[in-house]
C-alpha cells in the first residue's frame, strides 16, 4: 500500500509521519485487499478566525472507487485519530455495499424521470476565489447516476462530480437541503439536456430516495 504524506503549514516530523503511519495503517489493515493508495493531508489554518484550525484529511483509492473522511480539532493528533476512526468506518461501509452488490441478483433498472428545472441559476451570479487555493486530479470512469450516488456516500462531500455513462458528459451529485438528492446536468446549443436514450427524458423531479432533481435554491459546498 502506498502511503503519501502532505502538509499545508505545517512541518510533517519524523514523529508526525510516525504517527500517521501507525494510525493509518491499522485504520486499514483490515481492507489491504481493496486499498491501493492513501494520501494524507495535513493543515494547519494561519487565520485566527478559522477554528478549529488543525486538519487531517484521508483519500483512499480503492480498486476504483474514491473513499475519504476530514476531521478537525484544536489539536493535530486528535484530528488524525477522529479521522483515523472516520476512514476506517467508511472501509467498512464500502466493503459491506460491495460484498451486498455482488450477492444481490441483476434487474433492470427502472427510473421514473422528468425535465430538470429550467431556472436553475437563471437569476444568480457565479462568484470565484481570486486565486486558485488547491488543484486536485481525479479519473473518472463512466458511471451511473446510481453509482455515483454510491460515491457521493463514500467520498465525506455533499456533492460528487463524474462522467455519466449515457451522455459522457459531466454532472455533479448532491445532497439536497429539503432531502433528497439532486443531479446538474450540461445543457447542449440548443437549450436542452441530453436524454438517456431509453424514455428521451433526463433526471428525476420528485426528491425521493429514487429520484434526483436541480432546484434554483438548493446549496451545496463547493469545497474539494
Amino acid at each position: 500500500m502506498k502511503l503519501v504524506i502532505q502538509g499545508k503549514n505545517i512541518e510533517i516530523t519524523d514523529a508526525i509521519r510516525e504517527y500517521v503511519h501507525q494510525k493509518i495503517e491499522k485504520a486499514v489493515n483490515h481492507f489491504q485487499n481493496l486499498t491501493t493508495e492513501v494520501d494524507v493531508h495535513l493543515s494547519v489554518a494561519r487565520n485566527p478566525r478559522i477554528n478549529p484550525k488543525q486538519t487531517a484529511e484521508v483519500t483512499i483509492y480503492a480498486n476504483g472507487a474514491v473513499v475519504r473522511a476530514e476531521e478537525s480539532s484544536e489539536n493535530l493528533y486528535a484530528s488524525i485519530d477522529l479521522v483515523s476512526d472516520k476512514i476506517a468506518r467508511q472501509l467498512r461501509k464500502y466493503k459491506e455495499k460491495r460484498q451486498a452488490k455482488a450477492h444481490t441478483p441483476k434487474a433492470a433498472e427502472i427510473l421514473n424521470e422528468q425535465p430538470i428545472v429550467s431556472s436553475l441559476l437563471s437569476t444568480r451570479t457565479a462568484e470565484l476565489p481570486s486565486s486558485v487555493v488547491r488543484t486536485k486530479y481525479f479519473a473518472m470512469p463512466p458511471m451511473t447516476v446510481q453509482e455515483a450516488l454510491e460515491q457521493l456516500e463514500l467520498v465525506d462531500h455533499d456533492f460528487y462530480m463524474f462522467r455519466n455513462v449515457e451522455t459522457g458528459e459531466i454532472n455533479v451529485i448532491y445532497e439536497r437541503n429539503h432531502g433528497g438528492f439532486g443531479v446538474i446536468q450540461p445543457r447542449n446549443g440548443n437549450g436542452h439536456t441530453h436524454s438517456n436514450g431509453k424514455n428521451g427524458k433526463t433526471a428525476e423531479a420528485n426528491g425521493h430516495s429514487n429520484g434526483y432533481h436541480v432546484e434554483a435554491d438548493d446549496r451545496f459546498n463547493m469545497k474539494v
